[in-house]
């Protein structure tokens, strides 16, 4: 019998050992990695906003008035709400209210001249007709009859010109009117004063022509706002009006609010080192909601396009190049490739290649996270 020799006896007891201690103490601890579960739910394919969106208002007017002068009077503070129709400022207005009360003097002192002239013109009227008469019965001369006739004729020429003169004491009256008027500043419509920047006592200058000058007033109202953002060319031609879109305001992180679509600007927009877009505005379903938000504010729009409910679906981010997922299978990542449907950023709709309550890798943040490789769920 062949005896075996000692060396290998303890070459194969090396070995032997070597590979305990690597499954045992020098055994690497399973990599840990973000895992979602294949569920059932609802994945709808949307078109996003390449570039942050604006929440803006619709009804949202800067005012000023619209001559210069003293502000005497400004009945609301900046935040404050305003009912339509509503004196947001007043400028010293002694000048034009003594302007109105003259132009009214002046009316009633045309009127005054209008009826006296205008019964002159009457009677002479009458001195005529009864001329006539006498004249027909031979009774007066052809001389009166003349000197009757261009009586009546100056005297209704008077009148004529007196209540002309008092038409245009009236059209004085009513400039001097709208003069006053200029003096005032009120509310186009009900809304909230955003913005104040002229204090009592202050001077306002109107802007003279081609140099504008910052409003003094800004009014906008709440719940007109809407969101209006840019996206891409290649979107543009399935974004419709009347679409549904879920909105999201950077000011309310984790909340999202319903809308629809209201408008699609028909052009697209080409600015230098920027890529083409189409603006696209969406509206808020509830109106409460959309004055909650603050116009200005930095927004997104989702456009859904198409929508499935009940239907499996994975983490976007769980799909790496070529369709294929890890699946944390037995402690074990294995690779499968799946068929996918519908799509958007958040979540992918799967028809095959994993099964409802599968759990699937949603971030490959190293090297070692990889097929084979032994792992748990963080």
């Amino acid at each position: 019998m062949r005896t075996i020799p000692r060396w290998l006896i303890v070459a194969v007891a090396v070995v032997a050992v070597a590979l305990a201690l690597r499954a045992t103490v020098f055994r690497r601890d399973p990599v840990k990695v973000e895992v979602a579960r294949v569920e059932r739910g609802t994945v709808a394919e949307t078109v996003t906003n390449t570039r942050a969106g604006t929440v803006k208002a619709r009804l949202r007017a800067s005012l000023s008035p619209q001559m210069g002068g003293r502000v005497i009077e400004l009945p609301y503070a900046k935040g404050e709400r305003v009912a339509a129709g509503a004196l947001l400022l007043r400028l010293d207005d002694s000048v034009q209210r003594a302007q109105v009360r003259l132009a009214e003097e002046d009316g009633r002192v045309a009127g005054a001249r209008a009826d006296e002239a205008c019964l002159a013109a009457e009677l002479a009227e009458r001195e005529y007709r009864r001329g006539s008469a006498l004249e027909a019965d031979g009774i007066t001369s052809a001389q009166l009859i003349d000197t009757l006739a261009t009586e009546r004729d100056r005297t209704t020429a008077a009148c004529r010109a007196a209540r002309a003169a008092l038409d245009q004491s009236k059209a004085q009256l009513a400039l001097a009117r709208a003069q006053l008027v200029l003096t005032e500043v009120r509310a186009p419509f009900a809304g909230l004063l955003a913005e104040r920047s002229v204090e009592l006592g202050e001077w306002i200058t109107p802007a003279p022509v081609g140099i504008p000058i910052a409003p003094v007033l800004d009014l906008l109202d709440p719940s007109s706002v809407y969101v209006s953002a840019p996206i891409d060319e290649v979107d543009a031609e399935r974004v419709r009006a009347g679409q549904p879109v879920r909105l999201t305001v950077d000011s309310r992180p984790g909340e999202t609010f319903a809308g629809a679509v209201a408008r699609v600007a028909p052009f697209v927009l080409d600015l230098v080192e920027q890529n083409r877009t189409v603006e696209v505005e969406a509206d808020f379903a509830d109106p409460a909601a959309a004055a909650s938000v603050l116009p200005g504010t930095s927004a997104d729009v989702e456009v859904i396009l198409s929508s499935r409910d009940g239907v499996l679906r994975l983490p976007t981010a769980a799909i790496a190049e070529g369709g294929r997922v890890l699946v944390l299978e037995g402690g074990v990542l294995v690779e499968r490739a799946v068929t996918a449907g519908l799509r958007n950023w958040r979540f992918t709709e799967v028809t095959g290649g994993v099964s409802e309550g599968e759990l699937v890798v949603t971030a490959r943040e190293s090297t070692a996270v990889k097929a084979g490789a032994r792992a748990v769920a963080r």
